[in-house]
């Protein structure tokens, strides 16, 4: 199952958060949960600084060549479908060099999350049993999300320290309207209370 949204939406705290409630619900039951819980970033499937950049910093490049999707496939759909162990990244984006791969085991009845950006665009789309549109607007999403990096980039979304992510984003609203195609669409501007806004 696919958890989208924009950079500061909330969909790697809302992968946790699952996985937290099935072991939560092991416990109090004292038995298995229906189905186990796991997830996979997809940010451990970058391309290297130089392919991501390879045509420059702008939101084109940003959308078009920020990862290896073909590394994703074969690391983590193809073996999950098979039944065998996935290797849940390959290429640390901070330090810019592969990850030795770390093969990861899971349960044949597993739900996988797989939270990330993106994740509905065409070449994607059809992958999930089903999928979570975080809905978040950038006005909120981008001070969220540039937390992490303090001092870097302006909390104004259209500021320019923000063009190549946010216009990136809108290039992937354009063409791919991730919430038309998502199973829900959740609304998590207030972390704590995220609400349901639609489902299929």
């Amino acid at each position: 199952m696919a958890l989208d949204g924009v950079d500061g939406a909330g969909k790697t705290t809302i992968a946790r958060e699952l996985i937290d409630l099935a072991e939560e619900d092991a416990g109090n039951s004292g038995t298995a949960p229906a189905r186990p819980v796991a997830s996979v970033g997809i940010d451990g499937f970058h391309h290297p600084r130089a392919v991501r950049h390879a045509d420059g910093t702008g939101p084109e490049t940003f959308y078009r060549n920020s990862y290896d999707y073909n590394s994703f496939l074969e690391s983590v759909v193809g073996p999950f479908r098979r039944g065998d162990s996935v290797v849940p990244a390959a290429w640390d984006v901070d330090a810019d060099r592969p990850i030795a791969p770390v093969p990861r085991s899971l349960p044949s009845d597993c739900v996988l999350l797989i939270d990330g950006i993106f994740l509905h665009r065409p070449e994607l789309v059809d992958l999930w049993d089903a999928s979570v549109w975080v809905d978040v607007p950038f006005e909120i999403s981008v001070p969220r999300g540039n937390e992490r990096f303090a001092g870097a980039f302006d909390a104004d979304p259209e500021d320019e320290s923000n063009r190549r992510y946010v216009g990136g984003q809108r290039l992937y609203f354009a063409e791919a309207a991730p919430w038309e195609h998502a199973t829900w669409v959740l609304d998590n501007r207030e972390l704590e209370r995220p609400t349901l806004v639609r489902s299929y």
